[in-house]
């Protein structure tokens, strides 16, 4: 039923994208942990990987524009490194030399909080970076990884052993992820709770009560209490994992037929500079 589930969602948009109808909320919750989400987008990824393997061109262009996305998404969400130094610097600043107890910024009616709170946003800033990186360091070769037997065998088993790590364990990690992280996010942002375990129709009725209760609760009084954008972070990451993985089995395919001259071809990634070639993979 995968081709006619996505054939409906699209040619039905007001069913799940109006979310000034309590029901359509319902239905995207329902959907986005189904096992009918999941089959829709296997049924997507299986017709592309069918098409690469008549054309390889085709596949080549897959992989391209998904390792294009995962580096730029990358490389803007890096920069919450810098904001994070930045505001550690000013909240030492204000603390500890001005002796204030908030930070304020902003005009006419400027965005005031307690130490506190912008001390523990300093935790999103990482989680930022964690969740949206993931897949940019993965395309730039930056993860540790043990090659005890990966670096001692041959190019074509090199390229099996990929594909083999992106079928049984990127995938089932995302799904998982993905599974557990998409009713943690819902149960904190709308009332009543879903639960994993309803079926649609129940869910559809519990529409009649539906109202939205995001999350601002932190873990101190007056602590940082946006803590719904980490559960989305989550989502979002397994998301690109998922992805990722499907990218990653393309490449190792294509680079196994062929051959050891294929291996890196088209890969993006970033450098230091001529001359810094002992470093390149370590920042």
């Amino acid at each position: 039923m995968a081709f006619y589930n996505i054939g409906y969602a699209l040619t039905h948009p007001g069913l799940w994208l109006n979310w000034a109808d309590p029901q359509a909320v319902m239905r995207v919750v329902y959907f986005g942990g189904s096992v009918e989400f999941f089959f829709a987008v296997l049924a997507l990824m299986l017709v592309i990987t069918l098409i690469g393997i008549a054309s390889r061109p085709f596949l080549w262009g897959a992989v391209r524009v998904a390792e294009f996305a995962f580096n730029w998404i990358g490389r803007i969400a890096a920069w919450a490194g810098l904001l994070m130094v930045l505001q550690q610097v000013v909240i030492v600043f204000v603390q500890r030399i001005f002796a204030r107890v908030e930070i304020t910024f902003g005009f006419g009616v400027p965005f005031s909080r307690d130490i506190s709170w912008w001390a523990e946003e300093l935790k999103f800033y990482n989680a930022i970076i964690v969740a949206l990186c993931v897949c940019y360091t993965f395309v730039q070769g930056g993860h540790v990884r043990v090659d005890l037997i990966y670096a001692a065998v041959g190019h074509r088993t090199k390229r099996i052993m990929d594909m083999v790590g992106s079928v049984i364990f990127m995938m089932p990690m995302a799904v998982i992820i993905w599974m557990y992280g998409w009713y943690f996010l819902w149960r904190h942002l709308i009332v009543p709770k879903p639960s994993a375990s309803e079926p649609l129709e129940r869910l559809l009725m519990k529409a009649r009560a539906f109202r939205w209760n995001v999350e601002t609760i932190g873990f101190s009084p007056n602590g940082f209490d946006a803590y719904f954008l980490f559960k989305i972070l989550m989502v979002l990451f397994a998301g690109l994992v998922f992805i990722q993985a499907w990218a990653f089995l393309w490449r190792s395919w294509l680079e196994l037929r062929e051959g050891e001259e294929a291996a890196g071809k088209y890969l993006d990634r970033d450098t230091l500079g001529e001359g810094q070639e002992a470093y390149e993979g370590t920042h």
